[in-house]
C-alpha cells in the first residue's frame, strides 16, 4: 500500500460544535501539528496544543508571508470553519502555495447544515456568497434559481441588507429562512418573507440566508424579451432593439459568462440588460448621452432585476474613457460619433473581444463598413429583414419592420503586423 505524500499545511474544518465534531484523522492532524493557525476563538477549542502558534489577522493575505516561511521549517495546521473550499480560506492558499503542499480535511459547510435543518436537497441550489463582496450581480443570479443559500456578513451584506436589495431590484418572488448560529445552542430559524426579512433588526452576525421561489413559474429563458417588457422611448416606430435583432445582436456579441460588456447608445438599455440577465456574473455599462432615456434604463434594471448593469449617462466616446477594458461593445446609438466610438472601442477592447455595430440608416451603414474594415478587415456583415403579423379587420398582413446591417469584428489575440503580412504576398 502506497503511503499518502505528506503535506507540509494540512487545512482542518471547525464547526460550530468545536472539537467534539472532528473525527479522530482531523484532531490528529491537530496535535501533531508543530504549527497551529486559526482565529483567538479557535485556538481556544485547543488548549492542549503545545507547539507554536500564530492568530490569523485580517486581511489574511498579511499572513502569507509567515506562513510561507513556516511552512519551510514545520508541519502546519490552519483552522478554518466548516469546508475551507466552500468560499473559505482554501482558495486564497492554492493561489499562493502549491497544490502538492496543501491537504484539506473539511467538516459539512454551513449550507449543509441549512438545508439538513430545513429538509431541503440543495443540489440544484444557487450557491452565493456576499461575504465582504458587493451585491452587483445578486438578482440577476437568481433569475432562474429555484432555491438558494447566500453566505452573509454582519455588515452591509447581511441578510435584511440582502433582502432590501432584492426588492429594490424588482425580486419579490422568494421566501426567506434566516439561519443563525448553526448547529451550536444558540441556534436559530426564522421563515420570513423578503419584506419581514428587510425589516428585521435582530439579526445576530453569524447567519446564513436561504430562499425558496414561492408558486411564481421560472421566468422564460432569455434572449426573449418583447419589447413590451421594457419602458422605452417611442417616436415613430420606437426607440428600442426589436426582440428578433436583438437576439443576432447578442450572437454576434459571443458575450463570456464574468466578463466586461459595453452597450453605447443603450437608449432603454434592451441589449445591456438581455446580455446582464444572460451572463449574471458580468459587468455591463450601458452608456446613453439623454437623460430621459438614461432613467428609462435605471428603471428597467431595477424592474427586470438586472442588477449588475452600470448605467453612464453621457456621450460617447467621452464617457467610455474611464470604463474597465470590454471583452464586447455594442454601438446600437452614435449621434453622428460613429467613427470615433468604433475606434475607441476597438482600442480598448481586449484581445479576441468582439465589436457589434447595427445601424439603419445607409449612411452609417456605409461609414460602419469602412471603419470597421479600417480596424479589422472585412467585417462579418448580416442585413436583418423582418416582417410582423399585423391585424387588418379580421384579417392579417405582413408589416415590415426596418432593414438593420449588424456588422460585427474581432480584435485579434496580437497587434495586426501589416508590414510583415505584406511581405509574404
Amino acid at each position: 500500500m502506497t503511503c499518502p505524500t505528506r503535506r507540509s499545511i494540512t487545512v482542518v474544518g471547525v464547526g460550530a460544535d468545536g472539537c467534539a465534531g472532528l473525527t479522530a484523522h482531523a484532531q490528529n492532524a491537530v496535535m501533531t501539528a508543530q504549527f497551529l493557525v486559526g482565529s483567538n476563538e479557535q485556538h481556544a477549542l485547543f488548549p492542549q496544543f503545545q507547539g507554536q502558534r500564530l492568530s490569523l489577522k485580517r486581511p489574511i493575505t498579511a499572513n502569507l508571508a509567515e506562513l510561507h516561511k513556516q511552512s519551510l521549517e514545520h508541519n502546519i495546521c490552519i483552522l478554518a470553519s466548516g469546508d475551507p473550499l466552500f468560499f473559505g480560506i482554501g482558495s486564497l492558499l492554492l493561489r499562493h502555495f502549491p497544490q502538492t503542499d496543501v491537504a484539506f480535511i473539511p467538516q459539512p459547510s454551513s449550507v449543509q447544515w441549512a438545508c439538513a435543518r430545513l429538509g431541503i436537497p440543495w443540489a440544484d441550489a444557487t450557491l452565493l456568497s456576499a461575504h465582504g463582496r458587493n451585491l452587483q450581480g445578486l438578482a440577476a443570479q437568481l433569475r432562474q434559481s429555484t432555491r438558494a443559500a447566500i453566505l452573509t456578513d454582519p455588515g452591509a451584506h447581511s441578510g435584511p441588507r440582502i433582502a432590501a436589495h432584492l426588492l429594490a431590484h424588482g425580486v419579490t418572488c422568494f421566501k426567506a429562512h434566516l439561519c443563525e448560529h448553526l448547529g451550536s445552542p444558540d441556534e436559530r430559524i426564522r421563515a420570513l418573507t423578503l419584506q419581514e426579512l428587510a425589516e428585521t433588526t435582530d439579526v445576530a452576525d453569524i447567519h446564513l440566508l436561504v430562499l425558496e421561489r414561492s408558486d411564481s413559474p421560472l421566468p422564460p429563458s432569455l434572449p426573449s424579451l418583447p419589447e413590451a417588457a421594457f419602458e422605452h422611448a417611442t417616436p415613430l416606430r420606437g426607440l428600442i432593439t426589436k426582440r428578433e435583432v436583438r437576439v443576432l445582436t447578442l450572437a454576434a456579441l459571443r458575450l463570456r459568462p464574468t466578463g466586461v460588456f459595453w452597450d453605447v447608445g443603450a437608449a432603454s438599455g434592451s441589449v445591456a440588460i438581455e446580455a446582464a440577465l444572460l451572463c449574471p456574473k458580468s459587468q455591463v455599462f450601458a452608456v446613453e448621452r439623454h437623460s430621459e432615456r438614461a432613467a428609462q434604463c435605471h428603471t428597467n434594471i431595477r424592474a427586470l432585476g438586472a442588477d449588475n448593469v452600470h448605467v453612464v449617462q453621457g456621450a460617447a466616446p467621452h464617457a467610455c474613457v474611464d470604463l474597465p477594458a470590454p471583452d464586447a461593445v455594442f454601438v446600437g446609438g452614435s449621434n453622428g460619433n460613429l467613427a470615433a466610438i468604433c475606434k475607441q472601442a476597438f482600442e480598448a477592447l481586449r484581445p479576441t473581444g468582439r465589436l457589434v455595430v447595427n445601424t439603419i440608416t445607409l449612411e452609417n451603414t456605409v461609414e460602419a463598413q469602412r471603419v470597421l474594415s479600417d480596424l479589422a478587415g472585412p467585417p462579418e456583415a448580416t442585413l436583418v429583414q423582418l416582417a410582423r403579423a399585423q391585424a387588418v379587420g379580421t384579417l392579417q398582413r405582413w408589416s415590415a419592420l426596418n432593414p438593420v446591417h449588424i456588422f460585427a469584428v474581432t480584435k485579434p489575440s496580437h497587434p495586426l503586423q501589416h508590414g510583415a503580412d505584406h511581405a509574404h504576398l
